[in-house]
């Protein structure tokens, strides 16, 4: 017989109240920190090769190197991914609440020492950079399951799914903040150290002051961290990880006391019980897990995996866009300071008009339309305005026709957003049991991570320019954009078709989602359906 203790029922009867708004703001700010530092390196590699790759007698502005470039701005992924998959199992185990504190800490430390990355030749530089930023990034990579989790969590029924996506829509603010604070400091340097641009003076175009612009920038990733550090350590742990994994019933019902403000009763019994259920038993490897479980997995894992290809190849045409407007002139035309002004602003514009709108066009829809409805019209809406993109490339290229382009580049971005890169975030805080949700979170999310790897740089190959002589120096000739984004759109129409693996959890429990709290009876009608007992 079905068996809810009175803490979770409460939490999951709760009105609206101040301390979801505070949870949302300590998990979302770790959130923040999490896009601003993965995002912002994007911001500074033109300056970081002006100033340790310049050539002398060169036409164009130094760059980094094919490979010092992919590690420089990959390095994150892989600790974000190594990160996801460690805190996410430890998460589990210690609880959300200790190894949060953890994640934190690092993300602060790891910022500051990226900006500090010291070195006698450019080589040292970089290598001391790669290695702080996948420290960094391995601190980024618990946060996700671990702030999925928490908010989920705590979180009533009725407006779960508009918490964790006000938690994730973070992420918007973040990378909207990297483009800010980027457009401030290279303001500011650039007014007070004037410098010709590179085709006058080569050398002088680059002041040495330069330097600590991308330092200041990415040092300032640790300051939204550090600010939230002492209220996360504030934060109880969640009832539903004390009572279900701990099983302390009366810590659990002492926490949430405090935090609902209403008496609850401690039922330490049923806690035992529940814990002795067949339901409560199985194992992330058993053959229990796989039948209740395992196409839930393939299905947050598949989805995030083939989203996140299509996402971060986006990146690939920003350039051809921000030229094609003129928001960012031939490299050879501005000095470095400027340049960084130019590329902060046009990525701040984007996220701004694209990318910001559709976090939240989610966060108000999501408890109303539900997760399914918002993951299939996204993945469909970018697999239309993909093919929009690729047919007619031709088109979109020759002179006149370049705002019809960056139209529907914007809509892809705002239906990624209001759509599976929401989505995907959400459900598998939702739909596992609690001793395996964090675990399963991270994997889920693991699986995104090794999508933006492939998408931000087996793309990035791909799509150079078939020609030889036209692609980016250092690189092989490609398939082309047109043809990638054909791939991009194939992407997205397959996530949308294993999208059908993932079940809606709009307006239902945690438990009854997961069955962690199901009798015999209900147990035999698989993890999908009840029956009345």
């Amino acid at each position: 017989m079905a068996q809810q203790l009175q803490v979770l029922s409460a939490l999951d009867a709760a009105k609206t109240q101040w301390y979801h708004f505070t949870a949302i703001v300590i998990s979302g700010m770790g959130f923040f920190t999490d896009a601003y530092d993965l995002f912002c390196i994007s911001l500074v590699t033109k300056l970081l090769g002006r100033i340790y790759y310049h050539v002398d007698g060169s036409p164009t502005p130094g760059i980094l190197p094919p490979q010092v470039s992919s590690a420089v701005n990959g390095v994150a992924f892989v600790g974000t991914l190594s990160g996801q998959l460690f805190f996410g199992w430890l998460g589990d185990k210690l609880g959300r609440k200790r190894v949060y504190g953890m994640t934190l800490m690092l993300m602060v430390l790891c910022s500051v020492a990226s900006g500090l990355s010291f070195g006698h030749s450019p080589k040292g530089v970089m290598a001391t950079l790669c290695f702080f930023r996948f420290w960094l990034g391995f601190g980024i990579g618990g946060d996700y399951p671990l702030s999925a989790t928490i908010m989920s969590e705590y979180a009533n029924k009725k407006t779960r799914g508009a918490f964790i996506a006000a938690v994730f829509a973070m992420q918007g603010l973040g990378i909207l903040a990297g483009g800010m604070v980027t457009i401030a400091v290279s303001t500011a340097f650039k007014n007070r150290f004037q410098a010709p641009p590179y085709a006058v003076d080569p050398a002088g175009s680059t002041v040495p002051e330069a330097d600590y612009v991308w330092r200041l920038i990415l040092m300032f990733g640790s300051l939204p961290a550090a600010l939230t550090y002492y209220w996360r350590l504030k934060m109880p742990e969640t009832a539903r990880y004390t009572a279900l994994v701990a099983k302390d019933a009366k810590q659990a019902a002492s926490d949430m006391s405090k935090v609902l403000q209403v008496e609850i009763e401690e039922e330490q019994s049923t806690v035992e019980q529940i814990a002795k259920a067949p339901t409560n038993t199985f194992g992330l490897f058993s053959k229990e897990f796989l039948r209740r479980h395992g196409l839930h997995l393939l299905g947050t894992t598949t989805t995030w995996f083939l989203l996140d290809i299509a996402f971060y190849s986006q990146n690939l045409f920003q350039k051809d866009i921000f030229s094609a407007i003129g928001w960012i002139p031939k490299p050879a035309t501005m000095n470095a300071l400027e340049e960084v002004f130019r590329i902060a602003r046009a990525q701040t514009l984007i996220a701004l008009c694209g990318t910001v709108p559709g976090y939240w066009f989610t966060v108000a829809l999501i408890d109303v339309i539900g997760r399914f409805t918002i993951q299939v019209l996204g993945f469909f809406m970018m697999t239309a305005f993909m093919l929009g993109l690729a047919i007619p490339y031709h088109h979109w290229t020759t002179k006149g026709n370049h705002i019809g382009f960056i139209v529907l580049y914007a809509f892809t971005f705002f239906f990624a957003n209001f759509g599976p890169n929401s989505t995907t975030f959400i459900v598998p805080a939702e739909i596992f049991p609690a001793r395996l949700r964090s675990t399963c979170h991270g994997i889920s999310a693991a699986s995104g991570k090794l999508g933006a790897i492939v998408g931000s740089f087996g793309f990035l190959y791909l799509a150079q320019n078939q020609d030889p002589a036209k692609a980016d120096r250092g690189y092989r000739a490609g398939i082309g954009v047109r043809n990638s984004l054909f791939l991009l759109a194939g992407c997205s129409l397959l996530g949308l078709a294993c999208s059908f693996l993932v079940p809606e959890s709009k307006g239902k429990s945690l438990e009854e989602m997961s069955g962690e709290t199901e009798g015999e009876e209900q147990v035999a009608a698989g993890p999908n359906r009840t029956v009345p007992v």
